[in-house]
């Protein structure tokens, strides 16, 4: 079992930064995959971000590519999501979650879930 916990969200304006923390606890040491979806109102949720813990690659939709950063301080078991040039169309709940698949093809793969930290960008 691993808790995962959100922290970071708020209110910034457009090309405004912000740095989203996920703090993890419990059976960490086996997790292959971490990451970070988001979810608007009346959207689907969506994968921002993934880290391949093992591997080392990362990924990141397009919709963000070169404004988000995914990182991990293991030292610290926490996982950070750093936006920059933020904009009101990533207004959204932003959920970290974890996966121990040796596999990640889809958030469907993440098996653990934090509770969601809201960030709202205003134009």
């Amino acid at each position: 079992q691993v808790q995962l916990v959100e922290s970071g969200g708020g209110s910034v304006q457009a090309g405004g930064s912000l740095r989203l923390s996920c703090a993890t606890s419990g059976y960490t040491y086996s997790m292959n995959y971490i990451g970070w979806c988001r979810q608007a109102p009346g959207k689907e949720r969506e994968t921002v971000a993934v880290f391949d813990i093992v591997g080392g690659s990362t990924y990141y939709a397009d919709s963000v590519k070169g404004r988000f950063t995914i990182s991990q301080d293991s030292a610290k078991n926490t996982m950070y999501l750093q936006m920059n040039s933020l904009k009101p169309e990533d207004t959204a709940m932003y959920y970290c979650a974890a996966s121990y698949r040796s596999r990640f093809y889809s958030q469907a793969d993440f098996g653990y879930w934090g509770q969601g930290t809201q960030v709202t960008v205003s134009s």
